[in-house]
Protein backbone atom coordinates (compact mmCIF):
# COMPACT_ATOMS: atom_id res chain seq x y z
CA UNK A 1 0.00 0.00 0.00
CA UNK A 2 2.85 2.80 0.90
CA UNK A 3 4.87 1.73 -2.45
CA UNK A 4 1.79 1.81 -4.25
CA UNK A 5 1.54 5.96 -2.88
CA UNK A 6 5.21 6.30 -3.16
CA UNK A 7 5.04 5.42 -7.20
CA UNK A 8 2.13 7.35 -7.75
CA UNK A 9 3.86 10.39 -6.09
CA UNK A 10 6.76 9.81 -8.32
CA UNK A 11 5.04 8.67 -11.66
CA UNK A 12 1.86 10.51 -11.13
CA UNK A 13 -0.94 9.63 -12.49
CA UNK A 14 -1.23 8.02 -16.10
CA UNK A 15 -3.12 8.60 -19.70
CA UNK A 16 -2.62 12.51 -19.37
CA UNK A 17 -4.62 14.15 -22.54
CA UNK A 18 -2.24 14.48 -25.42
CA UNK A 19 -2.90 18.19 -25.50
CA UNK A 20 -2.37 18.76 -22.13
CA UNK A 21 0.99 16.70 -22.14
CA UNK A 22 2.24 18.41 -25.09
CA UNK A 23 2.10 22.01 -22.66
CA UNK A 24 3.78 20.21 -20.27
CA UNK A 25 6.08 19.03 -22.19
CA UNK A 26 6.86 22.72 -23.17
CA UNK A 27 6.69 24.02 -19.73
CA UNK A 28 9.23 21.49 -18.61
CA UNK A 29 11.26 22.54 -21.47
CA UNK A 30 11.45 26.00 -21.50
CA UNK A 31 11.57 26.81 -17.49
CA UNK A 32 14.05 23.97 -16.55
CA UNK A 33 16.12 25.33 -19.25
CA UNK A 34 15.34 29.14 -17.89
CA UNK A 35 16.30 27.38 -14.29
CA UNK A 36 19.02 25.46 -15.66
CA UNK A 37 20.57 28.48 -17.28
CA UNK A 38 20.87 30.96 -14.04
CA UNK A 39 22.74 27.33 -12.16
CA UNK A 40 25.10 27.28 -15.15
CA UNK A 41 25.64 31.51 -14.73
CA UNK A 42 25.86 30.97 -10.63
CA UNK A 43 28.18 27.58 -11.01
CA UNK A 44 30.95 29.76 -13.48
CA UNK A 45 30.30 32.63 -11.50
CA UNK A 46 30.76 31.71 -7.75
CA UNK A 47 33.01 28.47 -8.27
CA UNK A 48 36.11 28.90 -6.51
CA UNK A 49 34.63 31.77 -4.45
CA UNK A 50 31.86 30.35 -2.62
CA UNK A 51 32.53 31.57 0.45
CA UNK A 52 31.10 35.02 -0.73
CA UNK A 53 27.83 33.09 -1.90
CA UNK A 54 25.17 33.49 0.84
CA UNK A 55 24.02 31.33 3.63
CA UNK A 56 20.50 31.96 4.48
CA UNK A 57 19.79 28.95 6.03
CA UNK A 58 22.68 28.87 8.55
CA UNK A 59 24.54 25.53 6.90
CA UNK A 60 28.08 27.57 5.41
CA UNK A 61 28.46 29.03 2.48
CA UNK A 62 29.93 26.68 0.64
CA UNK A 63 27.06 24.02 1.02
CA UNK A 64 24.60 26.19 0.35
CA UNK A 65 26.20 27.01 -2.60
CA UNK A 66 25.87 23.63 -3.84
CA UNK A 67 23.03 22.52 -2.71
CA UNK A 68 21.44 25.67 -5.11
CA UNK A 69 23.68 24.25 -8.25
CA UNK A 70 21.78 20.71 -7.64
CA UNK A 71 18.63 22.31 -7.37
CA UNK A 72 19.25 24.84 -10.46
CA UNK A 73 21.44 22.26 -12.34
CA UNK A 74 21.19 19.08 -11.48
CA UNK A 75 17.21 19.09 -10.90
CA UNK A 76 16.65 21.14 -13.90
CA UNK A 77 17.74 17.96 -16.01
CA UNK A 78 15.57 16.01 -14.04
CA UNK A 79 12.34 18.96 -14.95
CA UNK A 80 13.33 19.06 -18.62
CA UNK A 81 13.42 14.85 -18.83
CA UNK A 82 10.24 14.42 -16.86
CA UNK A 83 12.50 11.91 -14.95
CA UNK A 84 11.56 11.68 -11.49
CA UNK A 85 10.14 14.72 -11.98
CA UNK A 86 8.15 15.44 -8.85
CA UNK A 87 11.17 14.49 -6.63
CA UNK A 88 13.11 17.19 -8.57
CA UNK A 89 10.94 20.20 -8.14
CA UNK A 90 11.39 19.62 -4.31
CA UNK A 91 14.62 21.09 -4.21
CA UNK A 92 13.56 23.56 -7.14
CA UNK A 93 10.96 24.70 -4.54
CA UNK A 94 13.02 24.61 -1.95
CA UNK A 95 15.33 26.80 -3.55
CA UNK A 96 12.80 29.56 -4.66
CA UNK A 97 11.19 29.42 -1.25
CA UNK A 98 14.72 30.72 0.26
CA UNK A 99 15.04 32.73 -2.48
CA UNK A 100 11.81 34.87 -2.28
CA UNK A 101 11.52 34.76 1.48
CA UNK A 102 14.80 34.66 3.02
CA UNK A 103 17.28 36.39 0.81
CA UNK A 104 14.92 38.53 -0.93
CA UNK A 105 12.28 38.74 2.08
CA UNK A 106 13.07 42.47 2.89
CA UNK A 107 13.20 43.46 -0.86
CA UNK A 108 10.76 44.91 -3.24
CA UNK A 109 8.38 42.64 -5.26
CA UNK A 110 10.27 44.10 -8.49
CA UNK A 111 13.49 42.17 -6.51
CA UNK A 112 11.46 39.21 -5.72
CA UNK A 113 9.17 38.73 -8.56
CA UNK A 114 11.58 36.31 -10.80
CA UNK A 115 11.54 33.86 -7.34
CA UNK A 116 7.97 34.39 -7.14
CA UNK A 117 7.29 33.56 -10.95
CA UNK A 118 9.34 30.46 -10.50
CA UNK A 119 8.02 29.34 -7.32
CA UNK A 120 4.62 29.44 -8.97
CA UNK A 121 5.55 27.59 -12.00
CA UNK A 122 7.28 25.18 -10.37
CA UNK A 123 4.31 24.55 -8.10
CA UNK A 124 2.06 24.25 -10.55
CA UNK A 125 4.51 21.71 -12.64
CA UNK A 126 4.57 19.78 -8.79
CA UNK A 127 0.47 19.50 -9.13
CA UNK A 128 0.16 18.52 -12.47
CA UNK A 129 2.62 15.99 -13.62
CA UNK A 130 5.08 15.89 -16.06
CA UNK A 131 2.84 14.47 -18.06
CA UNK A 132 2.67 11.60 -20.80
CA UNK A 133 5.79 12.72 -22.66
CA UNK A 134 8.29 11.42 -19.90
CA UNK A 135 10.68 9.42 -18.83
CA UNK A 136 8.53 8.65 -15.80
CA UNK A 137 5.79 7.65 -17.72
CA UNK A 138 8.60 4.59 -19.40
CA UNK A 139 9.47 4.05 -15.55
CA UNK A 140 5.93 3.64 -14.42
CA UNK A 141 4.92 1.08 -17.53
CA UNK A 142 8.04 -0.90 -16.53
CA UNK A 143 7.57 -0.72 -13.08
CA UNK A 144 3.03 -2.27 -13.65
Amino acid sequence: MYLQRIKNFLFSEPDTPTGYSIVLLIARIMFGTLFLWHGIAKWTTFYGETENFPDPIGIGSALSFWLAIFAEVACSFGVILGALFRLSLIPMIFTMCVALFVIHGEDPLSVKEPALMYLTIFLLLFISGPGEFSIDKILRQIMG
